[in-house]
């Protein structure tokens, strides 16, 4: 290992809110790209303890306009943001003074209250004297902003949703928001009902659940839409068939469920939802394997891969469907049988993840590339997980909770980073849960849904 890389690695793991600054700058200076994004992110999902420790005020006015100008930067309220570039300011009022209007411009003024910007804002000599720093605070006063300026729009947060689920003490309703920056925990409205083993997929800044199985062991055909304006799940049509342990997906605006269980029975069949009409529409199926129980689903590049369950054949055999032709084609196999797996796309291919074969659970961890039809073995995770959550941000691939053993519920997040093939944990979840499903969605940091199309890099299905 070189030098660089390995003092590079030291600081990544001793950052904190007191060094991750230093270490950003240091980062920069040396370029050391991958450490320098690491700090970053650092400082935006800890900025509202990050900004009260002695290396920032010592941030130089590009530094400190590119962190405020973040839409990333994690803060409760703008009067926060406020308060880091009065601190920055007071360290050197004489000579930052002449800067102070390019600050305040990174500033989203007309999210901060109204008589905070009056009384206390407006009052400061700083701005007083500045005719760019009174325009700015006229600007937010009068609400004369045009819808695309940057200081008009909210921060955003990338979360990962989870829903639903087994914990130690049975099937559950309940929903919460992880912020892999911050590592903090929302809770969003429950479910009207205990479920698991459905799916879930991201449309939008929508979320779609549908099927699994109730606590009376019946298997569901109802399909749910989440708002996040509301913090309110609405019942949609529902399928035709009912399923759990299914695979559900998006692919060019609808929503594929594909497969599955109903009780004992392997679901042969595949359905598309509009979400529109909302109506469901049954799909022809040329080649679908008969007995074809799935257990892991994904989209790329314009066909769905649907991976079989593991415990019916050896090895494992991977489909791709082509909704346009209805044609199944099978392609190479996996190296590992396996079962109760999580996957998604990543970069132009598919990730197989975790789940049990016929007698042990598994963190074995393979990638697809369409482009070779060939599996590659990745580092294996932390811990054996079957079921668990899984979902992409930023380029990362988070693996949350599963099973490591029968019975016993794991708690950790894994968190895989595909430039050095290594895994690391990063977080503990609230209470350890397995069988439920996960889903990127960005979200202003007041709780509301981003209006953006989401791409397949970052909508994983489970």
């Amino acid at each position: 290992m070189a030098v660089q890389e390995a003092c590079c690695r030291y600081m990544e793991r001793h950052m904190d809110e007191k060094n991750c600054v230093g270490i950003h700058c240091f980062a920069e200076e040396h370029s050391c790209q991958m450490l320098q994004k690491q700090s970053m992110d650092y400082i935006l999902g800890h900025f509202s303890v990050v900004y009260q420790q002695e290396e920032f005020p010592s941030l130089s006015v590009d530094k400190l306009t590119e962190i405020l100008s973040k839409d990333e930067l994690r803060v409760s309220k703008e009067e926060m943001v406020f308060e880091a570039a009065m601190l920055w300011l007071n360290k050197c009022p004489t000579t930052r003074r002449q800067s102070f209007e390019k600050v305040l411009e990174q500033i989203r003024l007309p999210h901060i209250n109204p008589s905070f910007l009056r009384d206390v804002i407006e009052c400061l000599d700083v701005v007083k004297e500045s005719q760019g720093c009174q325009r700015i605070i006229s600007e937010a006063k009068n609400q004369h902003l045009l819808p695309y300026s940057h200081r008009a729009q909210p921060r955003r947060a990338t979360v990962i949703v989870m829903v639903a689920g087994r914990d130690d003490k049975g099937i559950i309703c309940s929903a919460e928001s992880f912020d892999p920056l911050s590592s903090q925990f929302e809770t969003l409205a429950s479910l009207p009902f205990a479920i698991h083993r459905h799916g879930l997929v991201v449309s939008g800044f929508t979320l779609y659940l549908a099927g699994g199985e109730f606590s009376d062991g019946s298997t569901s055909k109802d399909m749910w839409r989440y708002d996040p304006s509301h913090d309110s799940w609405l019942k949609m049509a529902s399928m035709n068939a009912a399923r759990y342990d299914f695979g559900l997906v998006m692919l060019d605006g609808y929503v594929f469920a594909v497969g599955g269980w109903n009780e004992e029975t392997c679901v042969n069949s595949v359905e598309r939802y509009d979400p529109d009409a909302d109506a469901w529409l049954l799909m022809e199926s040329v080649g679908m394997p008969e007995e074809f129980c799935v257990h892991a689903v994904v989209a790329l590049d314009g066909v769905i891969y649907v991976i079989e369950d593991g415990s019916i054949t050896q090895p494992t055999h991977m489909y791709k469907y082509n909704p346009n032709t209805c044609v199944w084609t099978q392609v190479a196999p996996m190296h590992f049988s396996r079962s109760g797996s999580a996957s998604c796309t990543l970069k132009g291919k598919i990730y197989v993840i975790g789940g049990k074969d016929s007698a042990f659970f598994m963190n074995q961890v393979e990638c697809y590339s369409p482009t070779t039809n060939q599996w590659t073995k990745c580092s294996p995770m932390k811990k054996q997980r079957c079921h668990p959550g899984i979902a992409v941000v930023d380029g990362k691939i988070y693996v949350l909770g599963g099973l490591e053993g029968k019975g016993r519920f794991l708690h950790t997040i894994e968190r895989y980073c595909e430039d050095r093939d290594t895994w690391e944990i990063v977080a503990e979840m609230p209470a350890g849960r397995s069988c439920f499903s996960c889903a990127s969605l960005r979200l202003r940091k007041d709780g509301h849904a981003i209006n953006e199309t989401a791409t397949a890099d970052n909508v994983p299905v489970n």
